[in-house]
């Protein structure tokens, strides 16, 4: 019966690529403490680091006839958990970037469409009760507001006078401030909550 405890790490990795499996069992108690140790002060998560610790023997049980160590096996095991921490890492500034982005997209996204939304039902409110103002006065109102007319403009074009335009244009906004007035309160309630 060998006494795997005695032999150093190139002689357990020699037993180990010739089929050994008590060597790799020898590797995995020497080393597996130490390892997690390491990995769990770098990330401060048991589990991930148990993790990390496990995938770098499955890996050096997978890569064994292929790995040609030019230093020793605990530098090939402490650098194999450190880039898997490093990836760990990595990924989790990728993913706290990606939920941080959402999050952003969602609330500005969200004030856009809220925004847009109440915007919308004010200038459909606005033509609904701009149709219904008396023909001349609404016509008046129309090319000043959406023709973008000056009020002596308007007077040459309908043979009026400047003040009946002015007067026109004043009584416009005055029934639709009023017309408007609650349904603004109500735009202005609704955008609190």
């Amino acid at each position: 019966m060998n006494n795997y405890g005695t032999y150093d790490d190139f002689a357990l990795l020699a037993l180990l690529k010739a089929g050994d499996e008590k060597s790799f069992a020898e590797i995995y108690d020497r080393y597996w403490a130490v390892l997690y140790r390491h990995a769990y002060k770098l990330l401060k998560d048991e589990v991930v680091a148990q993790d990390i610790v496990q995938e770098v023997f499955v890996n050096l049980w997978d890569k064994i006839h292929h790995l040609d160590l030019q230093n020793s096996l605990s530098s090939y095991l402490y650098a194999a958990v450190r880039n898997k921490v490093l990836n760990v890492i990595q990924r989790e500034k990728y993913q706290k970037r990606y939920v941080d982005s959402m999050i952003h997209f969602m609330k500005t996204s969200e004030a856009l469409t809220d925004h847009k939304l109440r915007a919308n039902m004010l200038q459909e409110k606005i033509e609904k009760e701009v149709a219904f103002l008396p023909a001349k006065m609404r016509h008046i109102f129309e090319m000043s507001r959406i023709q973008h007319l000056s009020h002596k403009e308007i007077a040459q074009e309908l043979k009026l006078s400047d003040k009946t335009v002015k007067k026109q244009i004043n009584n416009a906004i005055r029934i639709l401030r009023f017309k408007l007035s609650s349904f603004l309160l109500l735009i202005i309630w609704i955008s609190l909550f």
